[in-house]
């Protein structure tokens, strides 16, 4: 996957803790680990932002060793479950989590990790070219994965690197979890270059993340949605960053408003912030939209990846060719995975997509050929036979009070959570407003924090208790 010997003594990671590892260092690592589990098998691999981590995950990755990547905070429970479910031949975990697999064997350590050898009496057939498993629904412990070709992980991450212009001194900060497929596929896109990754496991929040970025030199970060609005709250257009070039975000259709804010912030420093569109059945990248159009197409996700192409379908399936017309967003190229694993036995699947993805988004394209998402495919609710779209009342609100807020519910019954009792009732009224239906529809219900998953997105079926 990478030439590490290519960039020798260069940095490849450098920690918070003052830790570093040239790409000759990370080589010999990496081969060490590779070496001890010595043939081609699953591996459980507990993720947080450090060299550990790293480490575990080139090595597979090199090796042709497919890891099942898991937040290192995932519930004991559910990993139980999954552990069940899929029998890995051996678990890379932070070594103070070891002793929570009884009947491991712990065979080998390096920067904080330990490498566990599993006795699961069965071991599932593995398909040649599978690369990667990563979950779609952030910690919740589903048993579903996405499978991941080399080929898949490769294209995309060359992808990314042509339409970022990344090079060698570039020096990424980790602002999103490893076994989040955007944040994966910062790294995979960076060392494929020779940059030097920046991690940390500190947050935006904490004095000691935006320390690091000053003192290591940062040049650029990733963030979703939630990213932008906590880092609009934190004045950060005010912050000395004299190194940050680049601004990325993907993970959900950021607030116009939040868009308009930071393609001026970018503009009037220098920088460039860049919006792109994906998900981990398209590995990672599938739409961006060019830095020198940021302002100008404010609410647009852009244009298809080098290497990709788009095109919306009709409720009648036909295909859409006029402009400001809804449609779903299909995309084809060499980054659309194979499919998805449920259990074991799904690992020796082959390819079940070819190339082509149905994103489940209903999107437009205005005249100049920029895509616009609109909403999801699932996401509607019909309110006494009118359809109304989720995601766009959510939107709505976030926009109008600068609150937290989520939308969710049946038909006919929409549910409104919000974090400020003070907020219940004028966000009713204003979606009865703007909605012109039944103010009988609409439910508001107050709850402590909008729940989400390790990388910013809401979590729609934890709100589920409160309507169901």
């Amino acid at each position: 996957m990478w030439n590490l010997a290519e960039y020798g003594d260069s940095p490849a990671v450098i920690e918070s803790s003052g830790t570093v590892l040239t790409y000759a260092e990370l080589k010999a690592e990496t081969e060490a680990l590779a070496e001890k589990i010595g043939r081609r098998c699953l591996v459980f691999s507990l993720c947080r932002n450090t060299i550990g981590s790293l480490i575990g995950y080139v090595a597979c990755l090199n090796g042709r060793i497919p890891p099942i990547m898991l937040s290192s905070t995932l519930d004991e429970a559910l990993l139980e479950n999954l552990l069940s479910v899929y029998a890995p031949a051996y678990i890379w975990c932070p070594e103070e989590q070891a002793a929570q697999f009884p009947g491991t064997e712990p065979v080998y350590a390096a920067y904080g990790y330990a490498l566990l050898k599993t006795d699961f009496p069965k071991e599932y057939p593995l398909y040649d070219e599978l690369g990667l498993l990563l979950t779609t629904s952030g910690s919740t412990g589903s048993p579903k994965f996405v499978r991941q070709s080399y080929a898949n992980i490769l294209d995309n991450a060359q992808s990314i690197v042509q339409y970022l212009k990344l090079s060698a001194d570039e020096r990424p900060i980790t602002t999103l979890p490893m076994n989040y497929t955007y944040g994966l596929s910062i790294i995979n896109s960076h060392l494929l270059v020779g940059a030097a990754i920046l991690m940390t496991e500190k947050g935006l929040m904490q004095k000691e993340f935006w320390s690091f970025f000053r003192e290591a030199g940062a040049t650029s970060f990733g963030g979703v949605p939630y990213t932008y609005e906590m880092l609009d709250r934190l004045r950060f257009y005010r912050m000395q960053l004299p190194s940050l070039r680049t601004m990325t975000q993907a993970g959900g259709k950021i607030l116009p408003e939040l868009h308009e804010k930071f393609a001026a912030y970018a503009e009037e420093t220098g920088r460039q912030f860049v919006v792109m569109y994906g998900q981990c059945e398209a590995t990672a990248r599938m739409g961006f939209l060019p830095p020198e159009m940021a302002a100008a197409k404010k609410g647009s996700m852009g244009i298809a990846i080098p290497g990709g192409k788009f095109r919306l379908i009709g409720a009648d399936g036909s295909t859409v060719t006029a402009p400001h017309t809804t449609g779903e967003l299909v995309y084809e190229g060499k980054n659309v995975t194979l499919g998805y694993a449920e259990c074991g036995d799904d690992l020796s699947r082959g390819d079940e997509r070819g190339g082509i993805l149905e994103t489940g988004d209903m999107a437009q394209f205005d005249e100049d050929g920029y895509y616009y998402i609109v909403g999801r495919k699932k996401r509607f609710l019909k309110i006494y036979g009118n359809r109304v779209n989720l995601d766009e009342t959510e939107r709505m609100i976030r926009s109008e009070f600068q609150i937290e807020a989520a939308c969710a519910g049946k038909d006919d019954h929409m549910e409104l959570f919000v974090t400020d009792a003070a907020f219940a009732e004028p966000v009713r009224e204003f979606v009865v407003r703007k909605t012109r239906l039944n103010p009988a529809a609409f439910r508001v219900t107050v709850i402590d924090a909008i729940p989400k998953n390790d990388a910013g997105k809401t979590l729609y079926r934890e709100l589920q208790k409160y309507y169901e």
